[in-house]
């Protein structure tokens, strides 16, 4: 299954990540040279959705060691560690971003200790190393987001059987923010592909309009059914019969089963669970940190105030003290089901 959106080109010299704060007027990308841009772009929301920014870091360790050896400057373990914690903190809570940056220290670490490092193609080795897991990393998800996709649409159609299902969704959870064809929007593309979507609520996502400036567009590209809706609307909607099912992603899965995602998730959850309707989240394994206990452990982003009172550079709210969390934590007792592409927790 193809999307008609992906966010990042990938060279050896460089990535090129799709400007998603311009969308959906303008398609624009921004040029990432080395691991300090990479960081620089995803604390900027340039790219976001936890596997994207997991796999952008990938590259983003790639970078910095080709950039250390067309330069030649020394590169060093020491050098890729430290690139390694200035892309974990760009975006703390979601942890794709730090798995990603172990799996490509991992692959690193063995060159700068005993033979391999002393060989004469060392770096060579090295690169081409860094540059393949990489790869490996961004293709890995595609391959992911199919078969959790399948998972939860199987589990779906068994558990809660209908001709055609309505759906809200929150934030952006597709190609934009993942490696391929997304985790809860990959299910809702897996059921459109099946004839089952009668109609997608797409929550706007506020502060920064992922719903409305995103995942509507990533739909109408693809050609489905999509009906924007204000976050505050989804108890009506449930209220009114209009809503089948929840899909939402997850930035990290506690081990208890907590999951932190977008703001506003944790209340269409109660909504959800007052009104009986399936709440569903859709998330690769590299989401779940089972070095967490539980949701309260979560270290949750706040972000800067001008989101909330600027709409794309506008002015909107008097200037007063904002509360801008970027992430709310869902219990696991109001969430249906949980779905990676290894296994269905209930």
């Amino acid at each position: 299954m193809k999307t008609n959106l992906s966010f990042i080109k990938a060279a050896r010299d460089k990535i090129q990540l799709l400007n998603q704060k311009l969308l959906p007027h303008k398609l624009d990308y921004v040029v990432c040279s080395n691991g300090a841009d990479v960081a620089k772009a995803i604390k900027d929301m340039v790219v976001r959705g936890a596997p994207a920014i997991g796999i952008s870091a990938a590259y983003g360790m790639y970078l910095t060691a080709w950039e250390a050896s067309k330069k030649n400057k020394k590169l060093t373990l020491d050098l890729l560690k430290k690139q390694k914690q200035q892309l974990d903190a760009a975006r703390p809570t979601a942890v794709n971003l730090m798995w990603a940056t172990e799996q490509m220290l991992q692959v690193a670490t063995p060159f700068f200790a005993g033979e391999p490092s002393k060989a004469k193609d060392a770096h060579l080795k090295l690169l081409l190393a860094l540059y393949e897991k990489a790869l490996e990393i961004h293709n890995d998800d595609a391959e992911r987001c199919l078969k959790m996709s399948n998972n939860a649409v199987k589990y779906l159609l068994t558990k809660y059987p209908k001709e055609k299902y309505n759906i809200l969704t929150h934030c952006n959870t597709g190609s934009l923010a993942t490696g391929g064809i997304g985790t809860a929007l990959g299910a809702i593309r897996v059921l459109h592909e099946k004839s089952k979507i009668n109609m997608v609520y797409a929550d706007e996502t506020r502060p920064y309009l992922q719903g409305s400036r995103l995942t509507a567009f990533e739909l109408l590209k693809d050609k489905i059914p999509v009906t924007l809706t204000v976050d505050s609307q989804a108890a009506y909607l449930m209220q009114k019969k209009m809503i089948d099912a929840v899909f939402v992603g997850a930035d990290r899965i506690a081990a208890n089963g907590d999951v932190a995602n977008k703001i506003g998730t944790y209340s269409l959850s109660v909504l959800a669970k007052a009104h009986r309707i399936p709440f569903f989240v859709v998330a690769p394994k590299s989401t779940f940190d089972n070095k967490i206990e539980n949701g309260d452990k979560i270290v949750v982003e706040e972000r800067a105030a001008v989101e909330v009172l600027e709409i794309a550079g506008r002015v909107i709210a008097p200037k007063v003290p904002v509360v801008n969390y970027s992430f709310d934590v869902t219990p696991q007792v109001n969430i249906t089901a949980i779905f990676s592409e290894d296994e269905t927790l209930e």
